[in-house]
């Protein structure tokens, strides 16, 4: 897994890229209440604000990470977007995505670089 300063995680399945938010950025958020998400199909530019996350503190963008395109969103997230405070590295992934060029992930975080940012 890879770590932007964000507080996003990348993970690589396959062809695709899983992204999704930190644990140390939900508990900052405090109890999500909502989670709008990209349209599946997407282009999408590095640095493009994609996800809006609502909690009960704040709002918060989430940055695409990669230039690509969305091929899936967890629909999950509309009906329960709790979802986010429980299990953040895992079942409340937000999208995947097809990245037009993977080595843009060598700019970001492992990690033990990103425990060390938040330490």
């Amino acid at each position: 897994m890879k770590f932007t300063e964000e507080h996003e995680w990348l993970r690589v399945e396959g062809d695709l890229v899983v992204v999704g938010i930190t644990e140390h950025a939900a508990t900052q958020l405090g109890d999500v209440v909502f989670v709008e998400l990209p349209e599946a199909g997407t282009t999408v530019s590095k640095d493009d604000e994609i996800v809006v996350i609502e909690s009960v503190k704040a709002a918060s963008d989430i940055l695409a990470p990669l230039d690509g395109e969305i091929v899936e969103v967890n629909e999950a997230l509309a009906d329960n977007p709790g979802m986010v405070n429980e299990d953040a590295l895992g079942e409340a992934w937000f999208f995947k995505m097809k990245a037009a060029d993977l080595s843009q992930m060598d700019d970001y975080m492992d990690e033990a670089a990103y425990k060390d940012m938040i330490g």
